[in-house]
């Protein structure tokens, strides 16, 4: 489904002016100067360089890769629903209401850096998820960590989940020193006394400090070498351009707070390919997902305040985590697709809530379908190559900031 129609436009679309270009530098023999786009880590560019030099420097070879990716995202979203729900069935309602979300078909079918960072972002997540009720969570953490420093290798704003998962161990961890216990304890606590009785600071530290840092720096190797200085100066540079204020607005920003509401979204495409048609790549998100979403994640919030559910605590952390992370960045330049991670986790939200208490079973296949119809609906707008003519358009751009 990713790649049906993958190569049209046959030309760069939004940011994959400043993606492709980089990558096609790391495909010389001699690295020349000066490097393309440094203000982001290297793994991401690696990656749609190493598409290019599989299936060749044209439109496919630039986008295969993001959808490669754009695939192990959903994959990832159904690692989490089974780690969360112990059962294939809403795990699998997970990952299609994620896919129908229409944000990582979009993505998925461009190359930037998001999906990548995004598929990292996600397994990471997946396997803390299924190590957090476990006495030995040891290997899952560590692969978390190893995963985690590949999020961060491709875009910084991968170190927001693993500042996620530094923060509940740091929570869990200073409960237990103060002795703290629930007075009517209950199986399903997202904290218990006795979680994790072997997992040591020195674990901690190599499971979300180390591991990160070392898969992160290996990605610049094949760039740098082994040079301290040039990898010090790389992160400088990363820094630097990562924290500025001191950048012009752009058509399509919009500030975090409006994200969930879909207040603005961007357009990667508009090109008039015939008489009265056009191709459009408009990047927004599935209404009919994302504004249930957010009473799904009050209701979850509702559940872990009374119930102190592990399950809905989980969800919440991963939702608003990598979502309030960008509230507290002085950087004043924000697109909805930085919400993508959010947005995706808000799935497992949604199919939490379809299948709490007596809920009938069929509703969530039910929502799954009313998700689908709306992400068909979408599809003229969310892929080139379907088309769409300008009354269509201006139907499916129901309110005026959309425009």
């Amino acid at each position: 489904m990713l790649l049906i129609g993958l190569s049209n436009p046959e030309k760069f679309v939004f940011d994959e002016v400043h993606y492709v270009p980089a990558a096609r530098q790391m495909l010389e023999p001699v690295m020349p100067q000066p490097m393309l786009n440094p203000m982001h880590p290297p793994l991401a560019k690696e990656l749609i360089a190493m598409s290019i030099a599989a299936f060749g420097d044209n439109a496919l070879g630039w986008r295969y890769g993001a959808t490669l990716f754009g695939a192990l995202a959903i994959v990832a979203v159904y690692l989490c629903g089974l780690a969360l729900f112990s059962t294939q069935g809403p795990a699998i309602a997970a990952a299609l209401i994620a896919l129908v979300n229409q944000m990582v078909f979009v993505q998925s079918r461009v190359a930037m850096l998001d999906i990548f960072a995004l598929a990292f972002g996600l397994l990471a997540p997946a396997a803390f998820m299924h190590g957090f009720r476990r006495q030995r969570p040891h290997a899952l953490f560590a692969l978390a960590g190893a995963l985690f420093g590949l999020a961060a290798a491709c875009k910084w704003s991968g170190l927001f989940p693993l500042g996620v998962c530094i923060v509940i161990v740091a929570v869990i961890r200073l409960l237990q020193y103060w002795r703290t216990s629930f007075a009517d304890a209950r199986a399903g606590d997202w904290y218990r006394p006795e979680l994790w009785p072997d997992f040591r600071a020195h674990h901690v530290a190599l499971c979300f400090v180390v591991l990160p840092a070392v898969t992160y720096l290996s990605t610049f190797v094949p760039l740098y070498g082994l040079s301290p200085s040039d990898l010090i100066a790389a992160q400088r540079r990363i820094f630097a351009d990562n924290t500025t204020t001191a950048i012009a607005g752009h058509a399509y920003m919009s500030s975090w707070p409006s994200w969930p509401w879909l207040a603005r979204p961007v357009w990667f495409l508009f090109d008039k390919i015939a008489d009265d048609r056009i191709a459009a790549i408009v990047f927004l998100g599935n209404p009919l997902v994302l504004w249930p979403a957010l009473i799904a994640v009050a209701v979850v919030l509702r559940d872990f305040i009374v119930t102190r559910r592990w399950d809905a605590f989980l969800i919440l952390s991963f939702y608003f985590g990598p979502y309030l992370a960008w509230a507290l960045l002085p950087r004043t330049l924000g697109f909805i697709y930085y919400y993508l991670p959010a947005a995706t986790m808000a799935s497992l939200a949604l199919v939490y809530v379809l299948r709490r208490g007596r809920l009938p079973a069929w509703l969530l296949w039910a929502y799954v379908a009313v998700a689908a119809a709306g992400f068909a609906v979408m599809l003229p707008i969310s892929a080139a190559f379907v088309g769409t003519s300008m009354q269509t358009f201006n139907r499916l751009m129901i309110f005026q900031s959309w425009i």
